[in-house]
């Protein structure tokens, strides 16, 4: 079975990407504004097409959204693809207090059905995978949910909208996600069934992610690659408040030095620039490599850019092998669907 190429929109580092990628779909195009995820994504996916682009920008002209031009270089009219990605989070976060139905950021999810619909004028979109945080089906945010799952049943697409738990797909993390799912043929959204892990067969503690690694460099403003030797990404700020003495046990409630227990999952990897984690030893935050293998990612994927720049990549990703559980779950519902296609046609 041919699988439709992939286009992701506010890709950044590519954890979705490379659970696609995992399942044997290709990667043809991939979006983010943040020009080091761009890197990270160069890196990781080198035969994609990867650009730096706000999907927001215009032509002055034409009024077309400028990213579909990038696109439509990449791509053969006509051809399947598939449209996966999570359009920026903060505005519908509950880890946010502040948030509010008119954030501007929760604008983001209009863009993104835009692109949709213009790609269908030109391509046979197979379906559409759009990842968002719980908060967005919290009451406040009622017309914004109602408002994408209405815009994908216009476009002609059978909508389904799960909650998935990194732990039920072998990441030691407590993350909750939405997945909004829009498939052209009716069989095959109906048969889009991500298959979880069973708990008892994986270690699901933070000790089984990272505690067999030593400890990481500290930040210094000459520090290089080549001063990393485990890994390009096993480094983190130096310790300095006396918070990180080690001397208690006790997880901190405070958001900004939240200490981790070596002998459960990790708590959302999802960090503001100073609110890295702190490892369980408790006498410095968690490198960013340790919060790699804490989202799932694998040891060969490497992260590009500045340390708040690998934080906000780090944080915002999907975990890959969640990732790869929804693209298995597409392709076993795709190719459900071509069998029904083959049955119609005998």
């Amino acid at each position: 079975m041919s699988l439709p190429r992939i286009v992701s929109l506010f890709s950044g580092a590519g954890g979705l990407d490379l659970g696609f990628r995992q399942e044997a779909y290709e990667i043809a195009f991939a979006v983010d504004r943040m020009a080091a995820a761009i890197s990270t994504h160069k890196r990781n996916f080198p035969m994609t097409t990867s650009v730096v682009a706000d999907v927001t920008d215009r032509d002055e002209k034409t009024g077309q959204l400028t990213v579909l031009g990038e696109i439509h270089k990449t791509l053969k009219d006509g051809e399947e693809i598939g449209i996966i990605g999570g359009p920026p989070c903060q505005g519908f976060s509950r880890a946010n207090p502040n948030s509010r139905a008119d954030d501007p950021r929760n604008q983001m999810p209009t863009f993104y059905l835009e692109i949709v619909e213009e790609l269908q004028s030109r391509y046979d979109v197979q379906f559409v995978l759009f990842e968002n945080v719980m908060g967005i089906r919290d009451a406040k945010h009622t017309m914004t949910f109602h408002g994408i799952m209405s815009r994908l049943k216009e476009l002609g697409l059978t909508v389904g909208v799960g909650e998935h738990s990194a732990l039920d797909y072998g990441v030691p993390q407590t993350r909750n996600r939405v997945i909004i799912s829009g498939f052209k043929a009716a069989s095959a959204a109906q048969a889009f069934n991500p298959s979880p892990v069973p708990r008892c067969e994986v270690d699901l503690t933070v000790r089984g992610a990272i505690g067999h690694l030593p400890r990481p460099v500290f930040y210094a403003r000459n520090l290089a690659v080549d001063d990393i030797p485990l890994h390009p990404n096993h480094w983190t700020m130096t310790p300095r408040s006396k918070r990180f003495r080690g001397d208690d046990d006790r997880p901190t409630p405070t958001r900004s030095f939240r200490r981790l227990s070596w002998d459960k999952p990790s708590p959302t990897v999802a960090y503001g620039h100073r609110e890295i984690h702190v490892h369980p030893d408790g006498t410095r935050r968690l490198s960013i490599y340790e919060a790699m293998l804490l989202q799932g990612f694998p040891a060969s994927f490497v992260l590009e850019g500045t340390l708040s720049q690998q934080v906000e990549q780090v944080s915002n990703a999907v975990p890959p092998p969640v990732a790869r559980s929804l693209a298995a779950a597409t392709r076993d519902a795709l190719s459900l669907q071509l069998g029904v296609d083959s049955a119609s046609a005998a």
